[in-house]
């Protein structure tokens, strides 16, 4: 556990993050060895140790998403939000409340407010990412905000992903960013192997979205995936893979 990663960004010390890795569980094979994913052919009575041993350090049972790579964001603030959901985003005001996404090359985005009172987390592959999770994400937030503009108190951490040297994409996934922002286009670079390919940059993309959602402080970003086999799970690498979480919860006071 001592492997796992803490954001380095300056929350308020009642809000809570970690990145898991794929240290400090008991899978084995390709799952070796913290795999918390349920859907991805380990056994699912290990799955369900490792997410035991996860459990330790949480105040309460993550809210596990069914993620679609879709733009669904929901608040999980109520007692009756415990089953899975088709979503890929989760925020909550409610200390307690555990959000979580799994991810193995896709983006995790942590978000929170500088006051502690607020707190969200958001699965960003590129279809997401195209289609406007983050967007949808921020302006739920802003929504529940009795402040007004809360973009304007928000902060985000960027966890680890598949890096821009490694993440092959085809012209229309090009297409997909640049139809809709021209600005986006900075973020993919040509295969010079494969015509027609490209490498994009995941972390830059969302950098790019997430400011002009009106997210100005930006943290995090950078971890490959792909390129450390040691630490990571990667789809794009290994296709049979673990799955790693990023989760975020409000604990009760300010210290």
């Amino acid at each position: 556990m001592n492997d796992w990663i803490t954001p380095g960004w300056p929350a308020p010390s009642n809000v809570k993050a970690v990145f898991t890795t794929r240290q400090g569980g008991i899978s084995s094979g390709p799952y070796a060895s913290l795999n918390l994913g349920d859907h991805v052919g380990d056994e699912p009575s290990t799955v369900k140790q490792n997410r035991a041993l996860l459990r330790r350090i949480l105040p309460g049972e993550p809210r596990w998403l069914k993620q679609v790579h879709g733009t669904l964001s929901v608040r999980i603030d109520g007692d009756d939000c415990t089953a899975p959901c088709n979503a890929d985003a989760a925020f909550t005001q409610r200390a307690g409340n555990v959000c979580a996404v799994l991810v193995a090359d896709c983006l995790p985005i942590l978000l929170c407010d500088h006051g502690g009172t607020i707190v969200g987390v958001i699965h960003a592959g590129w279809r997401g990412l195209a289609g406007g999770v983050i967007e949808r994400t921020v302006s739920e937030i802003g929504q529940i905000d009795c402040r007004g503009d809360i973009k304007t108190h928000i902060m985000a951490w960027l966890g680890p992903a598949i890096g821009p040297h490694h993440f092959e994409v085809g012209e229309e996934v090009r297409q997909a960013f640049v139809e809709c922002d021209k600005e986006s286009a900075i973020a993919f670079m040509p295969h010079q192997a494969h015509r027609g390919k490209w490498f994009a940059d995941l972390f830059l993309l969302a950098r790019q979205r997430l400011t002009k959602a009106g997210v100005a402080e930006i943290y995090g970003g950078g971890e490959c995936t792909f390129s450390d086999p040691a630490r990571f799970f990667s789809y794009r690498r290994d296709g049979n893979t673990g799955r790693m979480a990023g989760l975020i919860w409000l604990t009760d006071e300010l210290s």
